[in-house]
């Protein structure tokens, strides 16, 4: 899993007695991180600790955003033989989850592509866009410091 990873992301592996049961999970899914930001906004509906999602180069580079902006306190790669599992364990203060909409905007049918004047500011800087960029996977707010646009993964605030 290291060389598919550029950045360390703490992993464990399955113990013998841990199971976890991803029967939830479709076979196939045709938008995996519209599949991704529904279960960490019904995970924190419901007020779970944690969302387990299969795992994918992208949904890790996202997660790690929603760390470093304070959205999640953690993740973890759980290593399943498999696809591997990304564990997203939720933040709360007072009862209520950090973010009240995660959007997702470009849609497998419908891409949303914007250049740099024109990336959104959500909330009036409130929130947060995150883009796809050829700097790779990054928030509004990195994207016009490097100038470059791309495409607008989804907003959070």
């Amino acid at each position: 899993m290291s060389d598919l990873v550029q950045v360390p992301v703490p992993q464990i592996s399955l113990k013998e007695k841990e199971t976890i049961h991803l029967t939830q999970i479709p076979m196939q899914v045709t938008d995996p991180i519209s599949d991704f930001l529904t279960r960490i906004r019904n995970a924190a509906k419901a007020r779970h600790k944690r969302a387990d999602v299969p795992c994918s180069k992208m949904k890790i580079a996202i997660a790690k955003i929603l760390k470093e902006q304070g959205y999640i306190a953690d993740y973890q790669i759980i290593e399943d033989g498999k696809q591997n599992i990304l564990r997203v364990s939720l933040r709360y203060f007072n009862g209520r989850p950090p973010f009240d909409t995660i959007t997702r905007i470009s849609r497998p049918g419908l891409r949303r592509y914007t250049q740099v004047v024109d990336i959104p500011r959500v909330r009036s800087g409130l929130g947060i866009a995150i883009l796809s960029t050829p700097k790779g996977v990054i928030t509004d707010k990195e994207a016009r410091k490097l100038n470059v646009g791309g495409e607008i993964l989804c907003t959070i605030y």
